[in-house]
């Protein structure tokens, strides 16, 4: 199953309200990429599935990538139908909710996280049903912004329909990120990136997550065009998984998000938190951008 957000057939709006941009999660989250950037370096977000394999095991898992080198760190909320996903973050998010990893647990772990390593912006990675499942979505966003993230991704959701999101997350002062596909038009990219808070997502291929050994020709052109009509810092993600993916993107993005490269380094029963971390290790050394080298 490919995945990318519905493209509504009316033209855009042009009248909103200014997304989530204006909020203190996407201050926290702002100053991150800016710390990374004044540095030489594209920003690091790894992932890291809440509860997988267990609680104790994906806190461990989470502060070892944030020590071995993230500049930002995505948590995902495991879910029953992760549309998204490809089958490695599938299978993880599985045993996650297995082993008891509902959304009340998820949000005690990312309190954890935060707590650990309060220095490092945290953004959730869910879905619409997660949150609006509990009324206008202001408990969970309430109680994520309590546990210490500053940006949520919804990645069924698009502006079209997330307004009322958006309000829910300017009260909860947290950046709302949204996110595009190569399959997006030229005006709508411009649209969702005026929308986005904190960052943009660039999908980097059209399809699911999943590790990938080599990324599509075009991925650098699309994601260049993407950050000169964004007036958010843009971080690509989908299919990266190499140090040579990061140093080929760094050259045009502001963020690198690696996600079932890492998953799949925990190794079979998830409890390979050293290997992961090597990894971000790895992924960390190749973010350093080459001089000269052009920033999203």
């Amino acid at each position: 199953m490919t995945w990318a957000p519905t493209v509504p057939s009316k033209a855009f709006p042009t009248s909103h309200r200014a997304g989530t941009n204006d909020t203190e999660g996407a201050r926290r989250i702002a100053r991150a990429f800016a710390g990374a950037r004044d540095g030489g370096r594209v920003s690091l977000i790894p992932y890291v599935v809440a509860g997988y394999p267990d609680a104790e095991t994906s806190f461990r898992a989470a502060v070892a990538a944030v020590d071995a080198g993230a500049d930002l760190l995505e948590v995902g909320l495991p879910y029953s139908d992760p549309v998204a996903d490809g089958a490695t973050l599938q299978r993880a998010s599985s045993v996650a909710i297995k082993a008891g990893a509902a959304l009340d647990h998820s949000l005690e772990l990312v309190g954890r996280i935060h707590d650990a390593r309060p220095e490092i912006p945290l953004v959730a990675m869910g879905y619409v049903n997660q949150v609006v499942g509990h009324g206008d979505g202001g408990p969970v966003l309430g109680a994520l912004a309590e546990a210490g993230v500053s940006g949520l991704i919804l990645a069924d959701l698009t502006p079209d329909e997330g307004e009322p999101v958006e309000s829910v997350a300017r009260e909860a002062a947290l950046a709302l990120v949204y996110l595009v596909t190569p399959t997006t038009s030229p005006p709508r990219r411009a649209h969702i990136a005026a929308r986005s808070g904190g960052f943009l997502y660039a999908i980097s291929l059209v399809g699911v997550t999943g590790a990938r050994r080599s990324l599509p020709l075009e991925a650098v052109s699309f994601v260049r065009e993407i950050g000169e009509l964004s007036p958010v810092p843009v971080a690509v993600g989908f299919g990266v998984s190499r140090p040579e993916h990061v140093r080929r993107l760094a050259r045009v993005a502001a963020g690198i998000i690696v996600a079932s490269a890492l998953v799949d380094a925990l190794g079979p029963d998830g409890h390979n938190v050293a290997a992961m971390a090597a990894l971000v290790g790895r992924l960390s050394a190749a973010a350093k951008r080459e001089t000269g080298a052009a920033s999203a």
